[in-house]
């Protein structure tokens, strides 16, 4: 089954989203299998980090916008050329370990809906496998 998810975003930043997947998770009844969360957009992505420091965030941001950032050299017309790069850097989906209806997450992960085109109204979703 699909779950999906809609989420505002402000800004440009990391919104966690662990709790949306947990309650797909929840939901679907699965006991074990696998949970792969999606983004379908181009300037946007998932990822999973630190979730207890949000200064891990806060570095995050600063060295994508170093890596990554704007460049008038840049041809494509909506100016949003550096958000692509970031999204296609992070990816557009992460896959958690489904064990006894809970994810499987190291003690300070937490998963990330990376805005960097923001604000939106975005979508995201979580398909719940089955072993």
């Amino acid at each position: 089954m699909i779950y999906k998810f809609n989420l505002n975003t402000e800004h440009e930043n990391f919104y966690n989203i662990t709790s949306y997947v947990r309650q797909a998770v929840m939901e679907s009844g699965v006991q074990n299998g696998a949970a792969v969360v999606f983004c379908p957009h181009t300037t946007a992505g998932i990822t999973i980090n630190e979730n207890a420091d949000p200064d891990v965030v806060t570095d995050l941001l600063y060295a994508l916008d170093k890596t990554y950032p704007h460049r008038p050299q840049f041809k494509h017309a909506e100016g949003n050329s550096s958000a692509h790069l970031k999204a296609s850097s992070i990816g557009s989906s992460a896959t958690v370990i489904i064990e006894n209806n809970c994810l499987v997450l190291g003690k300070w992960q937490g998963i990330y809906f990376a805005e960097f085109d923001g604000p939106r109204t975005r979508t995201f979703m979580v398909k719940v496998l089955r072993d």
